[in-house]
């Protein structure tokens, strides 16, 4: 009687990388290595039966009767689903196309689509299918598991690209006689207190912080609103978090606060400061606070502030986002921003290979909502339109006033 214990640890070790043939083959290559009855010791070895390891020994005798690259005889084995089931992929594809193809009423319609659930259903329609199948049957058809993807902004205005080539002007203009040019923009707000907060960091095995189950608005900390501004030729950021509401009169006080402590330092003999911004939000370009806030700014400067909205949906066009904002994310990633402090220096450690610095501060200031302009008060706005969308490109210009001075004879 033949020791089976050494075939049975080499079958285990080779058989998870083998195919039903080579496993077939290896079997029988045990039996014919061995004295006359080892077969049986064999399939008891190996699990597999002796008839299958017979015919391994008349493959191994005859090696050209089945090509090297078939696991099994042509017509062996059992056929696939598809084939023995007509209508099943046609089902599963009706179930996963639902908006193309098949029955928009589908119980699938308006569900998620998982493999489960997909299973369940071709099973409820009379099919004999396996979840492991269906993956299989998806990947064949080229599909795969799939994120949202945001790409859709609304429809695209005709003059686009044209007010981009205007803005593209504008700014080099601009950058070449050494004026100022910022971009603007506010920030998501932020919940402030122990919540989840996008992305992953390297932290001890076992030792992930934890926070809130749920991100429901703490009242004694509120909401942090950060509102930006991005510096075109010096490659800085300014960064003030609010704490109130983000109005037009909060965007404008950012810009008063930036130009006092960096801009003015920054360009002495400036007569013009040139903004880009979206075209909602806080700098919005049908907001009327917003014109008359930088109004005022103009007023206590003393120079021309010009100003070109991008055209609609086309947020992510605007510098900031992709200069300064997209960095502050990436640079507080599974952070929990547990207190303003934190928000604050987070922000204002930001960096980049190419040289960025950001400057952060706490604004406390409140600034109520709903601030009506009346038509008086545009009409009192000296606010010079372009000829070429002038809703989109305008120059507000200080308000020179005139004193009469009498002389009594």
């Amino acid at each position: 009687m033949i020791d089976a214990g050494p075939i049975c640890e080499r079958f285990e070790a080779l058989s998870p990388y083998l195919s039903e043939r080579e496993r077939r083959l290896l079997a029988a290559s045990e039996a014919r290595a061995a004295s006359y009855g080892v077969i049986a010791a064999v399939a008891v070895a190996t699990g597999i039966a002796p008839s299958t390891i017979g015919r391994g020994l008349k493959e191994l005798a005859a090696p050209d009767k089945l090509d090297p690259d078939r696991v099994r005889r042509p017509g062996g084995g059992r056929k696939p689903l598809v084939v023995s089931d007509a209508t099943l992929l046609d089902d599963l594809l009706a179930l996963v196309e639902s908006d193309a193809r098949g029955d928009p009423m589908s119980p699938l319609r308006w569900t998620c689509k998982s493999l489960s659930r997909l299973t369940s259903a071709l099973v409820a329609q009379g099919h004999r299918i396996g979840r492991t199948v269906v993956g299989e049957l998806l990947h064949r058809q080229k599909f795969s598991l799939q994120a949202n993807r945001k790409t859709r902004e609304g429809d695209s205005h005709p003059d686009r690209n044209a007010q981009f080539v205007h803005i593209n002007d504008s700014v080099e203009t601009a950058l070449t006689a050494g004026e100022p040019v910022i971009s603007v923009d506010t920030k998501k707000k932020e919940l402030v207190g122990d919540f989840k907060n996008a992305g992953r960091d390297w932290r001890p095995q076992g030792e992930s912080e934890e926070v809130r189950v749920h991100d429901f608005l703490i009242k004694e900390l509120g909401r942090a609103v950060p509102y930006g501004i991005y510096d075109l030729a010096a490659n800085a950021g300014w960064v003030s978090v609010g704490m109130n509401h983000d109005t037009a009169a909060f965007a404008v006080q950012t810009i008063r606060r930036w130009w006092g402590e960096v801009g003015r330092v920054r360009y002495p003999h400036a007569a013009k400061l040139t903004i880009t911004a979206d075209g909602g939000g806080s700098n919005g370009s049908r907001l009327r606070l917003w014109k008359r806030e930088l109004q005022r700014l103009a007023d206590e400067l003393a120079i021309d502030i010009a100003v070109h909205h991008l055209p609609p949906g086309t947020s992510k066009c605007n510098k900031i986002e992709h200069r300064l904002l997209s960095f502050v994310t990436m640079n507080w990633k599974a952070m929990p921003l547990v207190s303003y402090r934190v928000i604050v220096d987070l922000i204002a450690a930001t960096t980049t290979d190419t040289g960025l610095t950001v400057r952060c501060e706490l604004d406390s200031n409140a600034y109520p909502k709903a601030i009506q302009v009346s038509d008086r008060g545009m009409a009192a706005l000296n606010i010079q339109r372009d000829a070429y969308h002038g809703e989109w490109n305008y120059t507000i210009r200080p308000v020179v006033l005139s004193v009469s001075v009498v002389v009594s004879g």
